[in-house]
This record gives C-alpha cells, sequence and structure tokens, in this order.
C-alpha cells in the first residue's frame, strides 16, 4: 500500500472536526497546558510558508502536552479590525466587514488545511459585537480609574490617508509616497505612564528572551536624575529641564527646548521670530526617528533668549532644536558638550562653548569624554564644591544643594509616553462615551456600541472619522440631555491587548471571563510570536493585564510566562518574502504538492527555530521520502499487507529506542524541534537497516513523530489496530539505563591536534581513560621521545596530552 498524503490528511482533518478531538476539557482536576500563537491580522494575500512557522511550532506543543496529559488550551481567531480593509473600502466600496470575511476564510482554510490542533469551538473575531463589548467595558474600566483621558496631542497625520499612524507606522506609509505630518489633533489618550514602574518591575517575574526585556526596558526608560530651574529673567519666569546628570551643571554651556515647547515661540526675541516660526513648522515635517536618529546633521535656531545657571550665575543661550522631544522629561535639556556627544556635535556647529567638568584624558575641544568613571573638575562655587567627586557622590551632593536652594528636585523620569488610543477612521472598535451639551462626558450604558452603516468610508474634511457624517448615529437624547456620540474610534491594538482572556471563556455573554475558569487557564504557558512585537503589543496586553488585576479580573500579575520569537523564514533569494520582491511561497501551493505533514516537518528541520533560515523547495523533499520510510516500517508497499511483527526488538534496537526517545523529550522541551526530527531520522534508519517491525519500537516512533507529523501517524496508528486518536496516546518513558551508552568513543589529541580514538566502556575513570589512550597505535608515536607536560582527560569525550621535545 502507497503513501497518499492527500487522502489520508482529508480524511483526518475531516474526523478530527467532526469529533472536536481537541477540544480542551472541563476537566479542572488535570493539570493545563495554555499554548498560544500571536493571533493574525487576516490580509488579502493569504499565508505563505512564512507565517506557518510559529504556528507550528505551538501545534507541535499542544500536542506533545496532550500525549504527556495535560488539559490543553490551544485556540485560534481573528485581529481583524485595521487599516488596510477600510483603505480597500475607500477604494472600491466594499464594506470592510465583507473583505475581512473573506480573509478570514481563507486563512482558516489554510490553518485547517496544515491540520493545526486548534479548539474551533473558541474561535473568536475582534470586529464580532459580542468580543467588542468586552473591550469597550474594559475601555469605561479604564475610564472610570482616570487612565483614559482626552488631550491635544502631536500626531503623526496622513494627509492623503486622513488617518492618524502610529510611531511604528510612518516610515511605511513614507516609502508608500503618502505624506506625514506632526499636528495637533484632539485624542483620547491611555495612561500607561501609571504603570510604567510595575512594567519595569515584573519583568522579572516571566521567563522571556533576555533581548526582548530589555527592549521593553529600553522603550520604558527609567532613569533618576533632577528637574533644575533656570531663571529667564526678562520673562519673569524659570526654564525647567530634566537632567539625569546634575553633577556636570557647572559645564552646561547653552540649553536646548524642543520646537513643540510651549516658550518656544515666546523666548524668540523680535528678530529671532520669523527663524523660529520657520524652523517649528519645518519640524513638524519630521518624524520622531529622523529627528532623533544619532547620525543626522544637528539643526537648530537660536531664539535669542538667556536663562541663568544656578550654579554659577552664568548666562545661557536658549537654542530650538528637533532632536529635543517634548514627550521625555520637560521637552527641554541643559546642554553639556564636553560630555555628551550630541551637545557636542551641536555646540560644533554652532560655535557654542565647551567647558570640561570630569577629568578627561584628552581634550574635550578635540573629542568629546562621556565616561562615569572619572571626577569632577572646574565644579565650584562660594557655597559648593565637587570637584575631585566621584559620579554618585557628586550626583548626591549637587542634588542636596539644589534642593536646599530650591532650584531643584529629584526626579524618577521614563521615556515611556502616554497611549494615543484613537483613530480617525470607521472600522475601528467605537469608543463609548458620550458627550452632552453642558460639556460633561458618560459613558454608554448599552453595549455593545456597535458601528452604523455608512455609504462613503473617507474621513471628513475635518479630520473626524466618516462616523462624524452620519447624524442619526451620531446625536442623540437621554435623561442626561442631547448628546453627540464620539467619533474617533479605537486603534487595532485594542482587542489583541486582551484576546487572550476571551478565548478562555469565548460565549460567555455576563462577563468578560468566568473568574474560576480565568483562574484554572491563566496565564498563558507559551507564547510564540514574531520579534517585530517585542514592544508595542507586548508592552500595551500587560499594561491593560495590570488595570484588570487591579479591578479583580484576573488573577495573575502577568499574561505571558513563556514567550519565545520564532525566526523568519526567508525566499530562496535569502530575502524577506514580499509581494514586491516576488519571491513569495504560497502555503496553498506547497501544501498540494508535498502535503501538511512534509510542510511541518520541513519548516522545523530547517534550522533552530528563533533563527533566520533561507526556504528551498528542494529540501522538502528529503522530508518527503523520510514520510515514506516511516509509512513502510507498517506497509509493505506493493502489497496490502502489513510488516508489523510482535518480536521483541533486540537489545541494540531496544537502546537505540530509549536514547530516541530521551532526545525527542529534552529537545521538544526546549522547542529545539530540529535536532528532536534528526533524532526520529536516526532512528527510523536503524529500524530498516535492522530490518525491524516490531510493535513495540514502531508505536513508540509514531507517538514521537505525532505531534509532528499527525496526519501519517494516526493513519498508521489506526492501521496498527487502534481505535482512538493518536493524539490521546501515552508519551513515552525513557530508561536512563537503556539511554545511555555502554561503550563510549573516545579521542585522543596530542597538543590540541585529533591523532585517534578508542572504545572505552561508559563511567571509566580518567587514570583508566589515559593509560587507554597512551595505547592507541595512531597516538603513541606522537607522544614517542616528547615530554608530556600535562594530561587532560575529559569523562566519555576526549583525552588530551600537552607535550614537548625532550632536549
Amino acid at each position: 500500500m502507497k503513501y497518499d498524503f492527500s487522502a489520508l490528511e482529508k480524511k483526518w482533518q475531516s474526523r478530527w472536526a467532526d469529533e472536536q478531538t481537541f477540544a480542551s476539557s472541563a476537566d479542572q482536576e488535570k493539570p493545563k497546558y495554555y499554548v498560544l500563537d500571536m493571533f493574525p491580522y487576516p490580509s488579502g494575500s493569504g499565508l505563505h510558508v512564512g507565517h506557518l512557522e510559529g504556528y507550528t511550532a505551538t501545534d507541535i506543543m499542544a500536542r506533545y502536552k496532550r500525549c504527556q496529559g495535560h488539559n490543553v488550551l490551544h485556540p485560534m481567531g481573528w485581529d481583524a479590525f485595521g487599516l488596510p480593509a477600510e483603505q480597500f473600502a475607500i477604494k472600491t466600496g466594499t464594506h470592510p466587514r465583507l473583505t475581512t470575511e473573506k480573509n478570514v476564510a481563507s486563512f482558516r482554510e489554510t490553518l485547517k488545511s496544515m491540520g493545526f490542533s486548534y479548539d474551533w469551538s473558541r474561535e473568536i473575531n475582534t470586529t464580532d459585537p459580542n468580543y467588542f463589548k468586552w473591550t469597550q467595558w474594559i475601555f469605561l474600566k479604564l475610564y472610570e480609574k482616570g487612565l483614559a483621558y482626552i488631550s491635544e496631542v502631536d500626531v503623526n497625520w496622513c494627509e492623503e490617508l486622513k488617518v492618524v499612524l502610529a510611531n511604528e507606522e510612518v516610515d511605511e506609509k513614507i516609502a508608500d509616497g503618502y505624506t506625514v505630518v506632526r499636528r495637533p489633533l484632539r485624542q483620547w489618550v491611555l495612561k500607561i505612564t501609571a504603570y510604567a514602574e510595575r512594567l519595569l518591575k515584573d519583568l522579572d517575574e516571566v521567563d522571556w528572551p533576555e533581548n526582548v526585556k530589555q527592549m521593553q526596558r529600553n522603550w520604558i526608560g527609567r532613569s533618576e536624575g533632577m528637574e533644575i530651574d533656570f531663571e529667564l529673567r526678562c520673562h519673569r519666569t524659570n526654564l525647567r529641564v530634566y537632567t539625569t546628570r546634575p553633577d556636570t551643571l557647572f559645564g552646561a554651556t547653552y540649553l536646548v527646548i524642543s520646537p513643540e515647547h510651549p516658550m518656544a515661540e515666546k523666548l524668540a526675541i523680535a528678530q529671532q521670530l520669523v527663524a523660529v516660526k520657520k524652523y517649528i513648522e519645518q519640524a513638524k515635517l519630521k518624524t520622531e526617528l529622523e529627528r532623533t536618529g544619532l547620525q543626522k546633521e544637528k539643526t537648530g535656531v537660536f531664539t535669542g533668549s538667556y536663562a541663568i545657571n544656578p550654579a554659577n550665575g552664568e548666562a545661557l543661550p536658549v537654542w530650538i532644536s528637533d532632536f529635543v522631544l517634548t514627550s521625555y522629561g520637560t521637552g527641554a535639556i541643559m546642554s553639556v558638550p564636553a560630555h555628551d556627544s550630541r551637545d557636542w556635535e551641536f555646540a560644533k556647529k554652532f560655535g557654542l562653548p565647551i567647558r570640561e567638568v570630569i577629568k578627561s584624558p584628552h581634550d574635550v575641544q578635540e573629542r568629546v569624554f562621556d565616561g562615569k568613571e572619572s571626577v569632577c573638575v572646574n565644579s565650584a562655587n562660594d557655597e559648593i564644591s565637587i570637584n575631585g567627586l566621584d559620579f554618585k557622590t557628586a550626583f548626591d551632593r549637587m542634588a542636596a544643594w539644589l534642593e536646599s536652594k530650591g532650584k531643584g528636585k529629584r526626579k524618577v523620569n521614563y521615556k515611556l509616553r502616554d497611549w494615543v488610543f484613537s483613530r480617525q477612521r470607521y472600522w475601528g472598535e467605537p469608543i463609548p462615551i458620550k458627550h452632552y451639551e453642558d460639556g460633561t462626558m458618560r459613558p454608554e450604558t448599552n453595549l455593545p456600541l456597535t458601528l452604523p452603516e455608512v455609504e462613503a468610508y473617507q474621513p471628513t474634511s475635518t479630520g473626524e472619522s466618516p462616523l462624524a457624517n452620519i447624524e442619526s448615529w451620531l446625536y442623540g437624547e437621554d435623561e442626561h440631555g442631547k448628546f453627540r456620540r464620539e467619533t474617533n474610534t479605537m486603534p487595532q491594538w485594542a482587542g489583541s491587548c486582551w484576546y487572550y482572556l476571551r478565548f478562555i471563556d469565548p460565549q460567555n455573554s455576563d462577563a468578560l471571563v468566568d473568574p474560576s475558569l480565568e483562574q484554572y487557564w491563566m496565564n498563558v504557558d507559551l507564547y510564540i510570536g514574531g520579534a517585530e512585537h517585542a514592544v508595542l503589543h507586548l508592552l500595551y496586553s500587560r499594561f491593560w493585564h495590570k488595570v484588570l488585576y487591579d479591578l479583580g479580573v484576573v488573577s495573575t500579575k502577568e499574561p505571558f510566562q513563556r514567550l519565545f520569537n520564532q525566526g523568519m523564514i526567508l525566499g530562496e533569494d535569502n530575502e524577506k518574502m514580499s509581494k514586491s520582491r516576488g519571491n513569495v511561497i504560497p502555503a496553498d501551493h506547497v501544501l498540494s504538492t508535498y502535503g501538511a505533514d512534509a510542510l511541518r516537518l520541513y519548516e522545523m528541520f530547517l534550522g533552530p527555530l528563533d533563527q533566520v533560515k533561507p526556504w528551498n523547495t528542494h529540501g522538502i523533499e528529503g522530508i518527503s521520502r523520510f514520510l515514506n520510510k516511516v509509512w513502510r516500517l507498517v506497509w509493505d508497499e506493493n502489497t496490502e499487507t502489513q510488516k508489523t511483527t510482535e518480536d521483541k526488538p533486540s537489545e541494540a534496537i531496544l537502546k537505540r529506542m530509549h536514547k530516541a526517545i530521551k532526545k525527542v523529550t529534552e529537545d521538544t522541551e526546549q522547542l529545539k524541534f530540529n535536532t528532536a526530527i534528526s533524532e526520529m531520522m536516526v532512528l527510523v534508519n536503524e529500524l530498516h537497516k535492522a530490518g525491524c517491525y516490531s510493535r513495540e519500537t514502531t508505536e513508540t516512533l509514531l507517538v514521537l513523530l505525532s505531534p509532528f507529523a499527525p496526519h501519517i501517524t494516526e493513519e498508521l496508528w489506526q492501521a496498527l489496530g487502534h481505535a482512538e486518536s493518536i493524539s490521546g496516546a501515552v508519551w513515552p518513558v525513557f530508561d536512563a539505563k537503556l539511554a545511555t551508552d555502554d561503550v563510549l568513543t573516545i579521542a585522543v589529541q596530542v597538543n590540541g591536534k585529533l591523532r585517534g580514538t578508542f572504545e572505552a566502556p561508559a563511567g571509566c575513570t580518567k587514570e583508566e581513560m589515559i593509560e587507554s589512550a597512551k595505547k592507541v597505535e595512531s597516538v603513541a608515536k606522537f607522544l614517542d621521545g616528547q615530554q608530556i607536560v600535562k594530561e587532560i582527560a575529559v569523562p566519555g569525550k576526549l583525552v588530551n596530552f600537552a607535550v614537548k621535545p625532550q632536549q
């Protein structure tokens, strides 16, 4: 009987669906395992083979944990609100809901064709009113706690799309030919900064890649410093700056404020006003990346005003430059060019003084010195001297002096900014707030607040969303008076902030999630997704989760216990897969040619899961041959007869099998799927070589292989007489004695170069290894007549002799 992947994969996918094989159990006595994908945005281009890598990895873990006796939650859903569907609607007039439904159907079909063991009864969609009812409910809780507020915010405004862009979207849109400017706009904002310290501290409680934790730490950007007041005598007020280096105050030679600073134009003297206004307008056309890049040429304009340095009474010129952002600190900085590279470059360009206040090993007029390890110099007045002090001592003494003079205060600051949480578009969750004629705001009491039907999807000329044109939806009256509904909608991030909770209890109409179910399933045991979400999605989800924790809705401080970022699968040209490059490998094409099991195995066999790997279609053919070898362990391809016997395997095969159990188990736990597959290939080859078709070895292999290639293993498991699905089979346990080699091959080196090998019993002593190594003929000639100065033995691995010629 020949292996027909197409027929048997359809057969088992149909049976799994009919029997709901992978539905999570209500039995809370079993240990749970919650494994989750970063759920996809269903685009019109469909899934390619690169998309499937992470989904394959989570499915292997889900199936593996089921076999180990866990109650597994492995769900799938759709992050379906978003700008692409709305842009398509603007171009074609097609309702975004129809586009989204079509794309979801395409994605769902591909994922089912891969044999992924999702519990499809839990499928969710962020555009479903029964889902976003609870997104709106969370928003109102944020509003009640003072964590959601309206503000005039400088945003990235796309002139053509008439929409606000997140920072990470700006460069892509500019590359596509759109114009993006900074402009103030009325926005809903979430006060994520109120949770900055907890977001930072609780990173210690999760099992995440260290680089991802560091990215979040950098994004939060906690710093300890001071706010210092510089007197503006001509304006009878102070200019407050934030600095992490008050110990360098004596070295400040000028101040810089951001173009958005509220005093920017006020500080401009008459002769400088035109230049200042022009510079401020030019800054609005730049992205934050363009403004803050370390390699960018420094630009600026002098206001004509001066501020007094509280340390030495000097009048310092106040400049405006776009490298200073109003969102960090106070939007004003003191510049110490001798000890900050950015300030040094600015000072050199505009001819500003450079004064050494940290003892430097070179001339600071020629090169900046920014080391903290040196001591202070040139830093004294009649009341205080910090000369000769190290950074920490100088910091504390200067801070205490400034506080005693009423000129400054210690301050912990964060780079993290409050989250702009509204978009001027139609296809998003409506924000459930009513604005009354008396200026008050009240929440909608009847959720969900759904979207009305519209005739056109273009934003209004005022920058409001298309909802502002639907008067029948926009205006109303209740017991509190006449109101106007909020026209901004939520950003795409909203629905993806908490979806992992809804998967636990997706049909609940009375609560976001049942408390007993949440306590059983949370937190997520394994979360796999792309590194591109290392900061924003994860940070936003953690923020919402902590708010829900404070509300008593969830029982854990963190949502995702273990995080893993899969690497990227490149096209055959070693470039990122994209339609523009023409190097996309459609998943459906590979599935029809080679089948789901071959595709799953090949994706995992390409290399370590977290590494970048190039796709090679020829490589999958080797995987197909391997699956045929597995098939031939049970079936004779030329007849309808089975090869399986009830014979006991030989001792050598038994040892080989237990070594495979140990290796596959340990590697699967560590997500080292490529080496687990390699080990199974070795076992299959050994079984064929020995002519071993023992039921014991074959069934063990099938269970080990089942998380990786579920269709062929189901078929062969059934052929061997099992009525139940292999997904419920018990994972084999290795015998430690059988999994250990009795005889080991030991390498022998002389001065680090391999000169021979010998076999030794496992557990032999270092002394026995050294004596045996000396007797190896190919080694002895390199020792003859030489003085052995050192003998090194690594148990079970190698012996090395360090020798020098005798005189």
